[in-house]
């Protein structure tokens, strides 16, 4: 029979096992390793962890995927995971009558910036559909958005300058990956497919078919002050 004296001593000695594998700093009271940590600060800045680009933090996330959708859940978030394209990020919890706060940093988008995320979801589609990757030139964005220019427009270096802001702004949020060895050539994330649901993607072609035909120009009439909130998190890269 095992007395008191010898269950007491085995359960301080799991305890300090737990506390000299788990405390990282003084009055550390966390209970995640180190590397699952990463990957929830990962999760939290941004914009999302990628099984290419964040390979060790990808096992991380589908190992402890359950302790980690728990944690986030006490921060009002919920973890989205997708198998087939290899990114998982964070979403904020929608519920009926809750005001839920937010920790997540939004993204508020112009027309211009609006457009661009069109078109490449649209490239992205494409690009899949023939199992190639998306990849897309400064000039193609460039000459793409010179279709939304007004023909009346005289400030033609204002419209360039709003476009390639544009493409720095999806820089920044990892949505365009510039590649390697080149100045202007970049592949789309495939994580965009992800942040608009089919009828968002409908509804925003529907009106922007409609501006390039002339039907709709409310959105043009201050290019440079409007502003669309449909991106999801954004924040800068880091592994």
């Amino acid at each position: 029979m095992i007395s008191d004296d010898v269950i007491e001593s085995i359960t301080i000695s799991d305890e300090a096992d737990k506390d000299e594998t788990t405390a990282l700093f003084p009055a550390d009271t966390g209970e995640l390793t180190l590397e699952t940590r990463r990957a929830i600060v990962q999760l939290l800045t941004g914009p999302f962890i990628s099984g290419s680009k964040h390979s060790r933090l990808w096992s991380i996330l589908l190992r402890d995927e359950k302790i980690i959708q728990s944690r986030l859940s006490e921060l009002f978030l919920t973890l989205v995971i997708d198998l087939d394209q290899r990114v998982a990020f964070t979403k904020k919890a929608e519920a009926p009558g809750i005001d839920m706060p937010s920790l997540l940093r939004r993204s508020q988008l112009t027309f211009i910036d609006s457009a661009l995320i069109l078109h490449l979801r649209r490239q992205l589609a494409q690009a899949d559909a023939g199992n190639e990757r998306a990849v897309i030139s400064t000039n193609d964005i460039l000459e793409h958005l010179s279709m939304y220019e007004k023909e009346s427009n005289t400030d033609k270096s204002g419209h360039m300058k709003r476009a390639k802001a544009s493409i720095e702004k999806l820089k920044k949020s990892s949505i365009l990956h510039l590649i390697r060895n080149t100045k202007d050539r970049f592949e789309i994330s495939p994580t965009l497919k992800l942040l608009f649901s089919a009828a968002e993607i409908a509804a925003l072609t529907l009106l922007y078919k409609k501006i390039i035909a002339g039907e709709e120009t409310s959105l043009l009439v201050k290019e440079n002050d409007s502003t669309i909130d449909i991106f999801a998190e954004d924040g800068e890269d880091h592994d």
